[in-house]
């Protein structure tokens, strides 16, 4: 049976709302792409180092596009401007979008007050990947590290995301570890009095008032 309910126009294509669209892709294509995505970049580097680097980097990308999308499509353009909002929703929202299931545990870290964690028990991205022994140390994990980077500092939230493997007692493979590291001005939220390298008032930046040069509209 047709509606006989009116249909919302738009004189703008603009103006429509943005589509959620299909919410799954093929796991095997995913895996596909990614491992081809490893292979590739592994015969442009010299060492492990230099591979997690370019992984990360192709995180962040996506972690850039994915906190554009969700933020005009669930948020309105608004953005997380607290610390907690922000892991909360990396934890939860973008988790959730890009694994289907939000992420096992988000702790603080206990010796460090610029420290917190996201761990998985098995993260998507080492499901289906083996890594030779002479790469024993080369952590998959980069790419997601990326991402999350790429989520936090496009908000606001400046940090040293890395990928860690951590031996669970009575498994045989680890977990991974997201482990972030946040730059002090997060930490602090340094007050809006404070001044940048040149002496000229301090910029608003999603949130918190910065007087660090690199943040500053005025000195770069």
């Amino acid at each position: 049976m047709i509606g006989t309910g009116k249909i919302k126009q738009y004189a703008n294509v603009l103006d429509k709302p943005l589509g959620k669209g299909k919410q799954e892709v093929s796991l095997s294509a995913f895996a596909f792409l990614f491992s081809e995505l490893v292979q590739y970049n592994q015969t442009e580097v010299d060492n492990i180092s230099e591979l997690e680097t370019r992984l990360e980097d192709a995180g962040y990308a996506v972690g850039a596009r994915v906190l554009e999308l969700l933020c005009h499509r669930d948020k309105g353009n608004r953005r997380e401007t607290r610390l907690l909002g922000i892991l909360s929703f990396v934890h939860s929202t973008v988790w959730k979008v890009l694994f289907g299931k939000v992420a096992d545990s988000l702790e603080k870290g206990t010796e460090q007050e610029d420290e917190y964690m996201i761990s998985e028990k098995e993260l998507l991205v080492n499901r289906f990947i083996s890594i030779p022994k002479d790469m024993g140390t080369f952590h998959c994990g980069a790419f997601v590290a990326g991402i999350v980077k790429g989520v936090l500092e496009n908000a606001g939230f400046p940090a040293v995301v890395t990928a860690h493997f951590v031996p669970v007692e009575g498994q045989q493979r680890p977990r991974t570890t997201i482990l972030i590291k946040f730059a002090e001005e997060v930490i602090l939220g340094w007050p809006m009095s404070m001044l940048c390298n040149s002496g000229k008032e301090a910029v608003n930046f999603s949130g918190y008032w910065y007087g660090i040069k690199d943040y500053c509209n005025k000195c770069s």
